[in-house]
């Protein structure tokens, strides 16, 4: 509704990074107050309040993907998820490196080596459903921060990368929207959080990484990382039957490229899914504009020595062989992939703080209410 629009934005609008800030109110003007005139004040009210925790949860995963990386490792972010676990009453589960290796997931290992941190698999339940319903699983990339590893990033493409973790960020926090919510519905959500660090012990450009799927991932670059450790997590969705996966990734500068930084790209072959999701967006703002997801690309990413390769070919169409490499692992349900890395950060005429914008929560929030 637009009573529930108007209170997320203003949310939003009133939203400055500020906790290192010796002097937090500089630089930002804030909305006080606004008055709406309604004849119907209990369903208008109703609404401001859905639309203030929605806009409350969007603030609080800006504020998580804007933490320098630094301070925001695979743990500090396992513990965010924790902390909504506390705030909310949703189950966590916090899976560390021993219990990764357990369930061999060579992706996320592979990734993390370079680190010293070790990384970490969370997993969020909400199940308010219907037993015989099936869930939804999200999925969302949790590289807390992103060198490049051995194949380092040039020039300043590496000064954001602490928010290269906004597609974890989002869905831990779509989860706690939709608890607050009381929505009845059956959700989980799944994070990989690794950092990808050069070091001696980083993988290799043409290292071959056994995942949990059991196919092997041909590394031809050690910065499309993202995409190895979602192979695990996709794979580890298939374990609860799922309705529909989302995942949601600051996946490619390519799509980017390719679609500015007004929308999200967006990869399915549902096109019901499809239709919905992109209704959802446009209602709340939150733009995704669709890329194809066809067979033909799938010879882009065959591996020479490995099953699948984590680039393509050529240097052309990389949002979609981006998509089509984790489409080879999410071939057991319905799926979704969104690429946010066009709406990481705000830019300028939104009217909002510097920094991340928090994107795909309100639309997530606005689909998985009404699926």
């Amino acid at each position: 509704t637009l009573a529930e629009i108007l209170a997320t934005q203003l949310e939003l609008a009133n939203f400055e990074f500020v906790m290192y800030k010796t002097k937090p109110k500089e630089g930002w003007f804030f909305v006080k107050e606004v008055h709406v005139f309604t004849p119907h004040v209990r369903n208008v009210q109703a609404n401001l309040n859905t639309g203030k925790i929605i806009g409350e949860e969007i603030n609080d995963a800006r504020a998580l993907s804007n933490t320098p990386g630094g301070d925001m490792t695979p743990q500090k972010l396992a513990e965010a998820a924790q902390g909504i676990g506390h705030r909310t009453g949703c189950k966590v589960r916090i899976l560390t490196e021993s219990a990764i290796k357990k369930l061999k997931m060579g992706g996320i290992l592979g990734v993390s080596r370079g680190s010293s941190e070790q990384p970490r698999f969370i997993v969020m339940e909400y199940l308010k459903g219907k037993k015989s319903e099936k869930p939804i699983v999200l999925v969302g990339k949790g590289v807390t921060f992103d060198t490049g590893g051995l194949n380092l990033k040039q020039g300043n493409g590496i000064y954001e990368m602490h928010m290269d973790m906004s597609g974890g960020a989002a869905v831990i926090h779509t989860l706690a929207a939709l608890v607050r919510l009381k929505v009845k519905k059956n959700i989980i959500c799944l994070i990989p959080a690794v950092e990808n660090m050069p070091s001696g012990s980083s993988y290799h450009p043409g290292d071959l990484l056994k995942t949990m799927s059991g196919k092997t991932i041909e590394v031809l670059n050690t910065d499309a990382e993202g995409r190895v450790i979602l192979a695990d997590a996709l794979t580890y969705a298939e374990r609860y039957a799922p309705r529909l996966v989302i995942d949601v990734a600051t996946l490619t500068g390519a799509a980017m490229v390719a679609l500015g930084q007004r929308a999200s790209a967006l990869f399915t072959t549902n096109t019901v899914v499809e239709k919905k999701l992109r209704q959802a967006g446009e209602v709340v703002g939150d733009l995704l504009w669709p890329l194809p997801l066809w067979e033909e690309y799938e010879e882009e990413v065959k591996g020479t020595f490995g099953d699948v390769a984590n680039m393509g070919k050529t240097k052309y169409g990389g949002a979609i062989t981006g998509a089509v490499f984790l489409w080879q692992f999410a071939k057991q349900y319905p799926w979704v992939h969104i690429d946010i890395a066009p709406r990481m950060t705000t830019i300028e005429g939104e009217y909002l703080a510097k920094g991340a914008a928090g994107a795909s929560i309100g639309l997530l929030v606005s689909f998985v209410r009404d699926f």
